[in-house]
């Protein structure tokens, strides 16, 4: 009861700082954060918010985006929605003034999403939407599964193991629907349609089919093939729902969504989508395999500007296809790194600031979260206001990257059963080609370096002099960047950690 009161306590102090119920037009979450669609951006105290204690930041993107953490924020946001739902009951005639809210609102609105709007940006939001509801159970498949890898390794268990192995899997067999499913309902289709078709894919029938000369494998193409069959659906559907007639469009245009895209899936997509696919996997074994060092250092030191600027959300079907292929994806401990980097360079702030209790403050409080994963605070609060800082993060996920990729180079493939976490949180969803404990021990190596490198490199040339004569007497907080531009990163994650957070 006493956690319930707590989050419905942090819920209860947020709304208000949003505008109250009636400024509230959507309300959503990911791994991290709060998402909320605004009607008028202009009523949203974000010192305010800052100031909450359960609040480690905020983020204005295409919804305005409030970072309360893993965990949390599953347990607020229905605090939130149920508090929303009752203050507009309770404040009816407020809720009739929703379109004047909303066009006071749009001007500033429009300013703050045109930063992010790019045919590309928005593209790959959509992927992300797609993607993200889908790494809570993939997170628990994975740790699931290594705990089964464990266990048979170890010979405990072997009557339980068998049931351990059918949880683990079960999703991964079918991850295809799922996809399927989410990327109709975003590209505004009727998601169990999406779903059908997508179905076709794992199903073990197809085995019978043959395509462009070869037989057909349950699970060719993988999650692009879904992904692929699903949008065909939806312009199929929405093709049907213009010219089919209203009296018979019950019938017809969900036979004739699933039969044509069906065909299309069977008779092409899953093919091409299959080589294409497989053309991922080789082509990741390949750059680890002849370039990991190297391929480390660079993927390492340019993940955070790449969460920056939400381009690491086109990471996020690679991922899930590696996954698929493999068990595992080896480019996320890689991009882990970056969390690393963040860290040693928040310590070595925190050793070069002493005078400057507000920051200190801040790296206390974020340091946990960012050992484990969560990276926005330390960014948002710390890194990216100080600016040369969060360059020499990068330096040190570039190191740490480099140590990982190193490893890859050498036979010790390091991966990931799951996307999303990453820092200390990933351990439990390692895996690899030469048992566990060396995959945890490169890991850990790189993680070593990754502090270390961040540590050196902020603090002998994260600050010039002007720099630290500044932040070093000053007692207030350092002024944040997120609101006046605007930094997207996903998610969940993260980021990522949403997915591949940092």
């Amino acid at each position: 009861m006493a956690t319930e009161d707590k989050n419905r306590a942090t819920a209860a102090a947020i709304l208000p700082l949003v505008g109250g119920a009636a400024n509230v037009s959507s309300i959503a979450h990911c791994m991290t954060r709060l998402r909320l669609g605004l009607h008028d951006r202009s009523l949203v105290d974000d010192e305010a918010l800052k100031a909450v204690p359960a609040v480690m930041g905020v983020v204005e993107d295409d919804t305005y985006q409030i970072v309360l953490g893993p965990g949390t924020v599953a347990r607020v946001t229905p605090e939130f929605e149920q508090l929303v739902e009752e203050g507009r009951a309770s404040e009816a005639p407020a809720a009739r003034t929703a379109e004047e809210l909303a066009g006071k609102g749009a001007a500033l609105k429009a300013q703050q999403k045109a930063k992010n709007a790019t045919p590309f940006k928005l593209f790959l939001r959509r992927i992300a939407n797609i993607f993200v509801p889908l790494i809570p159970a993939l997170i628990g498949c994975g740790i699931i599964a290594g705990l089964n890898g464990l266990l048979v390794n170890l010979g405990w268990l072997t009557s339980v193991t068998p049931a351990l192995a059918a949880m683990a899997s079960g999703f991964m067999a079918l991850i295809a629907v799922f996809v399927g499913y989410n990327t109709a309902k975003e590209f505004g289709g009727t998601p169990i349609l999406g779903g059908a078709v997508a179905a076709i894919i794992v199903f073990p029938g197809v085995a019978n089919i043959d395509a462009f000369g070869q037989t057909l494998s349950p699970g060719q193409g993988g999650v692009l093939g879904a992904l692929g069959a699903a949008v065909l659906a939806v312009y199929v559907e929405k093709w049907c729902r213009r010219w089919v007639p209203e009296a018979l469009d019950v019938l017809v245009t969900p036979t004739l969504t699933v039969l044509i895209s069906g065909l299309v899936t069977i008779f092409g997509l899953m093919y091409v989508a299959g080589e294409v696919s497989s053309a991922i996997g080789t082509f990741a074994d390949w750059l680890l395999s002849t370039g990991g060092a190297g391929a480390g250092f660079l993927l390492g030191g340019f993940f955070l500007p790449l969460v920056m600027l939400g381009l690491h959300q086109a990471l996020i079907p690679i991922h899930t296809t590696l996954i698929e292929q493999q068990g595992f994806t080896v480019l996320l401990p890689i991009l882990a790194m970056a969390g690393a980097g963040q860290v040693g360079a928040a310590a070595a702030v925190y050793l070069r600031l002493p005078r400057n209790e507000s920051i200190r403050k801040t790296i206390r409080s974020a340091m946990p979260a960012g050992l484990l994963g969560v990276g926005e605070p330390l960014i948002y609060g710390v890194s990216l206001p100080l600016g040369r800082p969060f360059v020499t993060a990068c330096v040190g996920g570039a190191f740490g990257g480099g140590f990982v990729g190193l490893f890859n180079q050498l036979g010790d493939s390091v991966g990931s059963t799951a996307i999303g976490p990453s820092g200390w949180a990933l351990f439990p969803l390692l895996d690899g080609n030469h048992g566990l404990g060396s995959t945890i021990a490169i890991y850990a190596g790189g993680l070593l370096v990754g502090y270390v490198a961040g540590f050196v490199a902020t603090y002998f040339f994260g600050f010039s002099k002007a720099l630290l004569a500044e932040f070093n007497v000053s007692q207030e907080p350092v002024p944040s960047t997120v609101a006046a531009t605007g930094p997207a990163a996903p998610s969940g994650g993260t980021s990522a950690k949403e997915p591949a957070g940092v």
